[in-house]
């Protein structure tokens, strides 16, 4: 896996509830981290009461539908507030709250409707560009994963990478930035180094733990096997781990993150691993569907694992999307789209159908069974999937920039334009049928490699490498 992108990163991290801060006797010794500074209350003017956007795409099924938009009316900037670090994660919408997360491991709540900062946290310090052994392209590397909000106890957790190449899962209070918990979550091998380890899939809670995964650093170099790895809510607890079979790679590093099945199965894909033609399968280039405790149910690879694997042409790029009549649909660097039954993925070659669409990098969203594909190149993919008639039809494709991921809301498919160096973006609000442009907007700050948004109300919010951009109209 090569994670393409040029920046650092922005995760969020929040919520609340008086959990204790707690490490479990066995974890390793975490370095110190900064409390939150409030720096002003919340306007209380925002119309959204509850956790309108509470993780990656919306829900744990990552479906990146919002409810209640209306149709998309003239784009305007409402405001852009710098924060101190890039924002790779979607921004969080809680009450009347944008949480962020930066490549400095800074955590953000900002007003919705001003965008002033009412607090921030320091999760750590993030691991500087002279540490990182020539790899990697997000410096610094401090929370690049979207964190995740649970309504139970009020946190936002999210993990940060501090010095000493530490992966830390933190639980922050969503009302006051206050740290309640804090929890190493590596596991250092001989073929697994933390220091070749990067997190940057979105956080999922699910059965009452939160989960995390794990690829490398862009370049795929140093010692890493992608992992899955959970903790419980409260902090306190055995971790448990599944780990990608193969003796090397394997990441597990998709922006969307595990997807919760309706039964609570988490369902991910899997990166280019080190077997190769004449060796056995390794578990690489994959979907795989795993149980709450982490073991292997399933799986699917096409046939042509071993040249994927030797080529980087992995399905590691984006997630599996769990569409209507038990369908499961993915998409990656090789560029062609795999239709899948949700019952029986198949093992290798198990596929009910393929057909060459594009290169995805990203999450797709999904509403019954049209998926929404974020291509590299040549416009955004709206694919009809039928697994019944085991049939893959693209219905339209959107501007050719349009190479972000997509969310849908008020009959429209929003989705950004970025670029590798980090210039200025657009944002698309596409019509949901036919994929017509209806409005459309610069994005001066520039946005970071497989840019992505939040929708609420009538606002989008959309992360850039200086921090966050609200764009009402949405």
């Amino acid at each position: 896996m090569k994670l393409c992108g040029h920046v650092r990163l922005a995760v969020l991290a929040l919520a609340t509830a008086a959990l204790a801060a707690a490490c479990s006797p066995g974890d390793a010794p975490i370095g110190s981290a900064s409390g939150s500074a409030t720096v002003s209350p919340s306007d209380g003017t925002a119309s959204g009461t509850g956790a309108d956007w509470p993780e990656f795409d919306q829900n744990a099924a990552r479906t990146g539908v919002a409810a209640g938009v209306p149709a998309p009316g003239k784009l305007v900037t409402a405001w852009t507030t710098a924060l101190d670090g890039a924002v790779y994660g979607q921004p969080l919408v809680i009450g009347g709250d944008v949480i962020a997360a930066t490549e400095n491991d800074s955590i953000y709540a900002l007003s919705r409707t001003t965008g002033r900062i009412v607090w921030r946290t320091h999760a750590g310090t993030p691991v500087p560009q002279t540490d990182l052994h020539g790899c990697g392209n997000i410096f610094p590397l401090g929370i690049t994963g979207t964190p995740v909000y649970y309504p139970g106890n009020g946190l936002v957790y999210a993990v940060a990478e501090v010095t000493g190449y530490q992966h830390v899962l933190v639980g922050v209070d969503a009302a006051t930035g206050t740290i309640r918990l804090r929890r190493a979550l590596d596991n250092p091998t001989a073929s697994n180094q933390p220091a070749y380890n990067q997190q940057r899939p979105a956080l999922a809670i699910d059965d009452g733990r939160v989960y995390a995964t794990f690829g490398g650093l862009a370049g795929d170099c140093g010692p890493y096997q992608g992992a899955v790895v959970s903790a419980p809510l409260a902090g306190n607890g055995p971790l448990a781990r599944w780990q990608v079979p193969t003796s090397r790679k394997g990441a597990v590093w998709a922006t969307g993150g595990p997807v919760v099945g309706p039964d609570g199965d988490l369902w991910v894909s899997v990166g280019n691993g080190a077997a190769r033609a004449g060796d056995g399968y390794d578990g690489s280039d994959s979907v795989t569907e795993l149980s709450p405790s982490l073991q292997r149910i399933a799986f699917f690879a096409p046939s042509t694992w071993a040249d994927d694997n030797a080529h980087d042409l992995d399905l590691g790029s984006t997630e599996p999307v769990l569409a209507a009549g038990g369908t499961v649909f993915i998409m990656g660097k090789r560029g062609t789209g795999y239709l899948l039954s949700a019952s029986a993925l198949g093992g290798v070659g198990g596929q009910l159908a393929q057909q060459a669409i594009c290169q995805a990098y990203g999450t797709a969203a999904v509403t019954g069974s049209t998926v929404y594909e974020p291509c590299s190149s040549g416009g955004l993919a709206a694919v009809d999937v039928d697994a019944a008639t085991r049939t893959i039809k693209v219905l339209w494709r959107g501007p050719s920039g349009s190479n972000g991921t997509p969310v849908v809301g008020g009959g429209a498919v929003w989705v950004t334009q970025y670029s590798d160096s980090g210039g200025p973006g657009t944002l698309y609000a596409l019509n949901q049928a036919t994929g017509q442009v209806e409005q459309q907007i610069t994005i001066g700050q520039g946005l970071p490699h497989f840019s992505s948004l939040a929708l609420s109300g009538g606002t989008a919010y959309v992360s850039t490498i200086t921090g966050v951009t609200a764009v009402n109209g949405a």
